[in-house]
């Protein structure tokens, strides 16, 4: 069998009832973490854009977007997909580096609300949708990760898988939208270079490309039985080398979902374990003052480098994929949540000073255990000769060292612009999904009628 006959297959035979109640607990957490970047970035002014542009487009009155808009199916995923990731606090797999939720739940809850399906169905949708695109993206990183962002290349396969699975898509048809996902998988990582908006696009239009695919395979539209290990296929064309085991080592003996891990702080998350050192050093910075720092130096993996290396980002967005601005703003401030990035702090002079004293390479032990561990090293270098050294394997939120259920609703309520009654009904929603439609959910989220387009 073809790897999409095999995946599936995978994909028809799950059933909530075989899933494990830790797995389902685990799933419905990664949904609140996704509704908490999902509410904080519904005003950031590309999704704003991306709106007017499904106002432009049109359609029927299918689903809702984030910010009450009652549109299309492809349009709501659309903004929801661009809305869950701008705020820089969405998932993310180590092993795949693929920002899941921002892609396969925007386009698997639009198809569960058009269809008024039960919380259980999304949430079997959600877990194969998961297991997909992680393992897409473990079979071809690194490499692939060089030049394409895998949470647009790896990710329409999932929201292709996640979608089909609601849809009710026979092991045929699955295969047809498979084929279809992976000749419209892209994503280029050249917008990092001027902070374009492009991030934003890259996971709404997956969202949108996997539902695109399901429909199609749905009416019959055919498209590669290879699309994976095809001569011509994603993996040939896209990566240097990849590991096809991958792809079915374990498929449907476990939930890799569960290997999922979480964001504290609103950066690219390959700078996240530097950050986490940096507060922890905050109080001894704080206390000797930026001119008894004499050097800083950070050692990082190589994949965290060609990403973060950025000596003097510009803008608040760009200075989120900079490693020396992130790092010498949780030195200098102990914050590196949402609030902590905003115009005041972008050209501070203390931040500004204290990079100009940092500098980043890469760690030969910390490289070599990349991607397992995502890792970084911190030496402050003081102005008396002495020196402070710490270092970690593992940033706050990964599964080796993981947020608690309780933090998952701090984050979601120090996020979401609601009133707390509001927020306590969405949260209960949430966790009580497999008991629910999801059509009840979204009026729990969007109980005023919005704009509708017509």
């Amino acid at each position: 069998m073809t790897l999409s006959e095999q995946l599936a297959q995978y994909i028809v035979d799950v059933r909530f009832e075989d899933i494990p109640q830790d797995v389902v607990q685990f799933t419905k957490l990664c949904i609140v973490d996704y509704y908490s970047s999902l509410l904080k970035g519904q005003e950031a002014e590309p999704v704003r854009m991306m709106e007017q542009v499904a106002q432009l487009i049109g359609g029927e009155q299918q689903a809702t977007a984030v910010t009450g808009l009652k549109t299309s199916i492809t349009n709501a995923a659309f903004i929801n997909g661009g809305a869950s990731h701008v705020i820089e606090l969405d998932d993310i797999h180590k092993a795949s580096i693929v920002h899941a939720a921002t892609v396969i739940m925007p386009a698997a809850i639009a198809i569960a609300e058009w269809k008024n399906l039960s919380g259980k169905q999304l949430i079997e949708a959600i877990i194969v949708g998961y297991e997909v695109a992680f393992r897409v993206g473990e079979t071809v990183t690194p490499s692939h990760y060089y030049y394409f962002h895998n949470t647009a290349t790896c990710g329409t396969f999932g929201a292709a898988a996640a979608v089909a699975k609601l849809l009710d898509l026979s092991r045929e048809q699955i295969v047809q939208a498979f084929g279809s996902a992976g000749t419209q998988a892209a994503g280029l990582w050249e917008f990092i270079e001027d902070g374009a908006m492009s991030k934003q696009l890259h996971p709404g239009k997956a969202a949108m490309n996997g539902i695109l695919s399901a429909l199609l395979a749905q009416q019959g539209f055919t498209g590669a039985t290879a699309i994976l290990e095809g001569r011509r296929g994603f993996f040939e064309a896209m990566s240097d080398e990849y590991n096809v085991t991958r792809m079915t080592e374990k498929l449907g003996k476990q939930y890799k979902i569960t290997e999922n891990a979480f964001k504290v702080h609103a950066s690219c998350r390959h700078t996240h374990a530097a950050m986490d050192l940096a507060l922890e050093l905050h109080k001894k910075v704080e206390k000797n003052g930026i001119d008894f720092i004499k050097s800083v130096e950070v050692g990082a993996y190589q994949v965290a480098l060609d990403i973060t290396d950025a000596k003097s980002p510009q803008t608040i967005y760009a200075a989120k994929f900079s490693l020396q601005f992130c790092v010498a703003l949780a030195l200098w401030t102990g914050e590196g949540g949402f609030d902590a990035f905003n115009a005041d702090i972008l050209q501070d002079p203390t931040i500004r000073k204290l990079m100009e004293k940092l500098t980043v390479s890469v760690d030969k032990n910390i490289n070599s255990q990349y991607p397992q561990e995502w890792g970084a090293k911190i030496q402050i270098h003081w102005q008396d000769g002495s020196s402070d050294v710490v270092q970690s394997r593992f940033p706050k939120g990964d599964p080796e060292n993981a947020l608690t259920d309780q933090d998952f609703i701090n984050k979601f309520n120090s996020l979401v612009p609601l009133e707390e009654a509001h927020k306590e009904k969405i949260i209960h929603d949430l966790l009580h999904l497999e008991t629910i439609q999801v059509q009840q959910l979204i009026r729990t989220l969007h109980p005023v009628e919005h704009i509708s387009i017509v």
